[in-house]
């Protein structure tokens, strides 16, 4: 039977205090993000509106249909990467989801006021990874090109390796050849190897007097064969639509060619959906809000998932698979939405085996921290969940796998191992949420993102690392300590452990990891059960499952 997850918060001092953390948290994420969505600024936006240009987010916001919100990620991309070059925000193009025409899209769209669109490394692996999202899940695709192409000083950490710029046009060849559909708008410059994104898309749009593409501008042309012509005479909207067909269609300006889109998407077929079971969604008994008191504002501080849980699942409702083995972790079925999930989620409280049990009885266990039983119970049930055909939801909070001699002796290596290639091979969707920390091995066995997950979201309380950072701290100053020789006096070592600290939270924060697109966005966690669903129906597009299938596991 399913277990009531209803329990009341206790709004305490302790609540209050970690709710007002998160909030001041939230606002200040959300001032961080308008300053993103500024991109070059405004005299940067003025040039491009005095061109006749609508702006990245305006082209999107005329895209979608009106009132379903267009979900952004990728959005802190770049974030404090590039600021020898004057910054990079969002790493000068919007990615997300978007419903067009009452389909749901994956959208690229260049912004033009952040170095005229131009392409840096993270710019690259942004568009990768939104390709990514489209292939895995079937979803149609729409690029709205305005990019002068590669930013020249990183050429070469852009464009000859096999995650580089050839990859985006690699990954056009085989979404064409899987049947999902491409469409792009040239809405400004579309110059040499960028020039193959729209062309190899099943259909091209150019918008006239402020669209061009070709292979090489008017200043390389000159320079290389000394013919003098203006980019529009070499690869305007007449050229290229009229004479050299090398474009579909052309259109007076945005707004006329976006509505062109919407009326291409609108013509799709509808596709199969997989069979992914759900059923009338219900709100969970408890105000999804409190888990911003339920949260600690200290990372190393436990806490009950169990209500975490209540305030994510419909009903607040939980069929727990072993509740009474391997409890660091909390393994089972519920609902979010209406569909259904299969949960694994980290247990942050220390907890008690069960007497009566042989050796180890009563023994405690801490929570975050993957035991044997606790590996042994995960693997199973990812097995499980492949069986029946059920979406996987990883919650990390994870410290890691237990340490020391007992836990070697009881192969925690052999077990953690074991779900690890469920997790790896598991091939119905899964998606991932860092709610708290992610340290180590733990990272990957709850699928961080070597492993493959659709989508990956993080709570500002989220902290990714191989190890915390008080045990990393201590042990790069042991490090340096050792290297420095004897005479480094207690306050030279506290100064030293002071900075090796503060380099380490730097590193921890969610903006750094979201930076370099280890996690897709950083979502406010009162947002989880809208984002989660939309990633759910996303990945419902891909009818068809693989069978599951593992290599050999040690038992």
């Amino acid at each position: 039977m399913p277990r009531l997850l209803d329990r009341e918060a206790r709004r305490d001092v302790a609540f209050e205090a970690n709710r007002d953390h998160w909030l001041n948290e939230l606002r200040i994420l959300e001032a961080q993000r308008r300053t993103i969505a500024a991109g070059g600024g405004a005299k940067a936006a003025a040039r491009q509106k005095a061109q006749g240009k609508l702006l990245a987010r305006e082209r999107i916001d005329a895209l979608v249909d009106e009132g379903s919100g267009f979900l952004e990620l990728g959005t802190f991309a770049a974030w404090g990467v590039y600021e020898e070059w004057g910054g990079a925000p969002g790493a000068g193009v919007v990615t997300g989801l978007g419903r067009v025409s009452g389909r749901e899209c994956v959208i690229v769209a260049n912004d033009a006021t952040v170095k005229a669109g131009a392409w840096f490394p993270l710019t690259c692996k942004k568009i990768l990874r939104a390709q990514d999202f489209s292939l895995e899940n079937r979803l149609p695709m729409i690029y709205l090109v305005d990019s002068a192409g590669v930013f020249l000083p990183m050429q070469d950490e852009i464009f000859p390796d096999r995650d580089h710029f050839g990859r985006v046009f690699y990954n056009n060849a085989r979404l064409s050849a899987e049947g999902i559909y491409q469409i792009a708008a040239i809405m400004g410059s579309c110059v040499a190897g960028g020039a193959y994104l729209p062309i190899m898309s099943d259909e091209a749009l150019i918008v006239e007097g402020t669209g061009t593409i070709f292979l090489a501008g008017s200043h390389l042309v000159q320079a290389a064969i000394g013919e003098r012509m203006d980019n529009q005479a070499l690869g305007g909207a007449e050229v290229q639509v009229d004479i050299s067909g090398v474009v579909d269609d052309r259109f007076p300006d945005d707004l006329s060619a976006i509505a062109h889109i919407r009326a291409r998407i609108g013509e799709l077929a509808r596709p199969a959906l997989a069979p992914f079971d759900r059923v009338e969604p219900r709100p969970p008994l408890r105000d999804p809000a409190e888990v911003l008191g339920i949260i600690p504002a200290d990372r190393s501080r436990p806490y009950s998932t169990h209500e975490l849980l209540g305030r994510l699942l419909d009903g607040s409702e939980l069929t727990e698979y072993k509740a009474t083995y391997g409890r660091t972790l909390i393994c089972g079925t519920g609902r979010i939405d209406g569909w259904a999930v299969g949960i694994v989620a980290n247990d942050r409280r220390v907890v008690q085996r069960r007497r009566g049990l042989g050796p180890g009885e009563g023994e405690m266990q801490i929570g975050g921290v993957i035991y044997s039983d606790a590996a042994d119970k995960g693997a199973r049930f990812v097995e499980l969940m492949n069986q029946k055909g059920v979406p996987l939801l990883f919650l990390q909070d994870v410290t890691g796998f237990m340490v020391g001699s007992k836990s070697e002796r009881e192969g925690i290596i052999k077990d953690g191992a074991k779900l690890v290639n469920v997790v790896a091979n598991s091939v119905v969707p899964k998606i991932t949420v860092f709610v708290g920390n992610s340290f180590g091995a733990g990272n990957y066995a709850l699928c961080g993102r070597a492993y493959g997950a659709r989508f990956y979201y993080a709570w500002p309380s989220a902290s990714i690392s191989v190890m915390g950072g008080q045990q990393a701290s201590e042990t790069l100053l042991a490090i340096q300590l050792k290297n420095r020789g004897a005479g480094v006096g207690q306050e030279e070592k506290a100064a030293l452990l002071a900075e090796i600290q503060s380099r380490y939270a730097a590193a921890t924060d969610p903006r750094y990891a979201a930076a370099r697109l280890w996690v897709d966005e950083i979502i406010d966690p009162r947002r989880t059960r809208e984002v989660v669903a939309r990633s759910l129906a996303a990945a419902a597009h891909q009818p068809v499952l693989e069978p599951f299938r593992v290599g050999v596991l040690q038992t």
